[in-house]
């Protein structure tokens, strides 16, 4: 089993060497950057792994470099390491999509825990990207018009409604709506919903 990989971005060469001996010593794998310029040189080309982010460095500050890495499409958990009295950047790094932040100096649990939350929130956007393209698939074997009344569903309107828009029948929209649910493979409206706002379908 590979280990799981780390990416140290501190321009203080003493944070990159005591951090990276603690995370090796903990199963990780470590490769270190002294700044932002330098990482996001090499960024795109990185595998899969979580990255240790300092929000204040000379060359580019943590914030930059985040705000750099998403512009890029480059969708790797970030944690951001701050000094006393950055907290207000700090938050404001979560705001933009850091997954945590903690504050130096810190200790070796606070570490692991924030490195275990960013991978399994990259596990959980992992799972929804799965379950969005299944309820995608599920979507695409029905009909258009069936479609249609599923999208009616989905605004909450009454058959009734769905019937007057699309010019059609109740009785009609009542078996589109019997073939739909029978298709989705599920029992209630509600499955059928969940189905729909996975797929994106609001």
């Amino acid at each position: 089993m590979t280990q799981p990989l780390i990416y140290v971005v501190d321009d203080d060469e003493a944070i990159r060497r005591s951090l990276s001996f603690m995370l090796k010593t903990s199963g990780f794998a470590v490769q270190s950057f002294s700044g932002g310029i330098p990482f996001l040189k090499d960024a795109a080309g990185l595998e899969q792994g979580c990255v240790l982010l300092d929000v204040r460095m000379p060359d580019m500050d943590g914030l930059e470099v985040q705000r750099e890495l998403r512009a890029r499409g480059i969708l790797l958990p970030v944690v951001i390491m701050t000094g006393h009295g950055d907290v207000g950047m700090a938050v404001a790094a979560m705001k933009a999509g850091a997954t945590d932040f903690i504050e130096k100096p810190f200790e070796k649990a606070a570490l692991l825990d924030a490195i275990a939350a960013a991978n399994a929130q990259v596990a959980a956007h992992r799972d929804a990207g799965a379950r969005r393209e299944d309820a995608q698939a599920r979507l695409n074997i029905l009909t258009d018009r069936e479609r249609e009344v599923l999208a009616g569903l989905v605004e909450g309107l009454p058959n009734k409604s769905i019937a007057y828009d699309l010019g059609i029948s109740p009785r009609t929209v009542e078996i589109h709506r019997a073939n739909l649910m029978q298709k989705l493979d599920v029992r209630s409206l509600s499955e059928a919903l969940r189905i729909a706002f996975q797929a994106g379908l609001e």
